[in-house]
């Protein structure tokens, strides 16, 4: 089956689903900010506050670049990703592409206590978020070969309908 990416919002559950997905299919799972983090010895905050998002974009398509070299691991992608035309193809090109759409009240309620999120240090918050979700989303769906709607069901369910969607997508490949 080679690699799967879980693409989506930040708050969608990406490394949450991406650890249990990964832990089920006995794959190696990678957050593409926790790599960021570790190689550069600073926060993803830390990053957009020296380098600009425009230069944690580019390290964060360097990341996945060398994480699609590898196959059969889990992949969480950080949730704009998908920004980059060349991110798209390559995730798309080298493994299944798995948008876990989130509704804006399901996002909201997940990402709104949390301040290590860079792009939602703005006046209103909430309104930023909504901005991203309707200008990502398509790029989202473009980039996915499957979409599964996650909201507040817990991670094993979501996962159950993951390797489902999985099995469909390439019948006799999933776990």
């Amino acid at each position: 089956m080679g690699n799967i990416f879980l693409v989506g919002m930040m708050g969608a559950g990406k490394t949450t689903l991406g650890k249990a997905l990964a832990r089920r299919l006995g794959r190696e799972f990678v957050d593409t900010d926790k790599v960021l983090v570790e190689r550069t010895g600073v926060s993803v905050s830390t990053i957009f506050e020296i380098e600009g998002e425009e230069g944690f974009r580019r390290r964060e398509s360097a990341v996945l670049a060398e994480l699609a070299e590898r196959d059969d691991c889990v992949v969480a992608t950080g949730g704009g990703a998908v920004l980059s035309p060349d991110n798209r193809r390559l995730m798309h090109d080298n493994g299944t592409v798995v948008y876990l759409r989130a509704r804006l009240d399901s996002l909201w309620e997940r990402t709104r206590q949390d301040t290590s999120r860079p792009l939602l240090r703005t006046p209103d918050p909430r309104a930023t978020l909504a901005d991203l979700l309707e200008k990502r989303d398509p790029l989202y769906r473009e980039a996915a070969h499957i979409t599964v709607d996650t909201g507040f069901q817990s991670a094993a369910t979501l996962v159950t309908r993951v390797v489902t969607a999985l099995a469909e997508h390439s019948p006799g490949r999933a776990a």
